[in-house]
C-alpha cells in the first residue's frame, strides 16, 4: 500500500466496514474482460454469501473463473479545500479476494440466505424447498482481506 498511514490492519476494523456496508461490489473476470456488479450480501466468519438468479453474466463468469474480489466501503464526507487538488474523502474501505462456490446443499443454502437476511436486520426464515430451488446461493471463501481509511 502506497500510504501506510491509510492502511487498516486490524481484522476487527475491516470487519466493521463489512458489517456497516449496505452493498458490496463483486469483481470477476471472464473472456479476458473484467466485470463488476453491486450486490446485497451476508458475511460470517471469513465467508461472504451472495444470492442470484441461476443464470446471467456473473454466473457465467464465476463458472468459468471462480477467482474474484469483493469491495465494501463507507464514504461519509467529501473534504473540501480552497485548492481543488487538496480535496479528499472521509472513508473506510475493504477489499477481499477469494474463490466463489455455488452452494447446492439445502442446509447451507438456508444458512447463506439467512446470513444475508441477518445482515439487513431480518430474523431467520425457514425457506421452503421451492424457495431454495428458485435462488442461486454463492459462497465466497475469503483468502485475503485488505483495508484502507482516510479522515478517521
Amino acid at each position: 500500500m502506497h500510504r501506510k498511514d491509510h492502511e487498516l490492519t486490524n481484522p476487527a476494523d475491516m470487519e466493521s466496514v463489512i458489517h456497516e456496508a449496505t452493498v458490496c461490489r463483486l469483481g470477476c473476470a471472464g473472456n479476458g474482460r473484467p466485470y463488476i456488479v453491486p450486490l446485497s450480501f451476508g458475511y460470517k466468519e471469513g465467508v461472504i454469501y451472495l444470492h442470484s438468479a441461476h443464470e446471467g453474466k456473473k454466473i457465467a463468469i464465476l463458472k468459468e473463473n471462480p477467482d474474484c474480489c469483493i469491495e465494501f466501503d463507507e464514504c461519509s464526507e467529501v473534504v473540501r479545500a480552497e485548492n481543488p487538488c487538496k480535496w479528499g474523502m472521509r472513508y473506510r474501505s475493504v477489499i477481499c479476494s477469494g474463490k466463489a462456490y455455488f452452494v447446492t446443499d439445502p442446509r447451507e443454502k438456508r444458512t447463506g440466505l439467512n446470513c444475508i437476511m441477518n445482515h439487513y436486520g431480518s430474523y431467520p426464515h425457514n425457506f421452503s424447498e421451492k424457495e431454495l430451488g428458485n435462488v442461486c446461493v454463492i459462497r465466497i471463501d475469503i483468502d485475503e482481506m485488505t483495508g484502507k481509511k482516510s479522515g478517521y
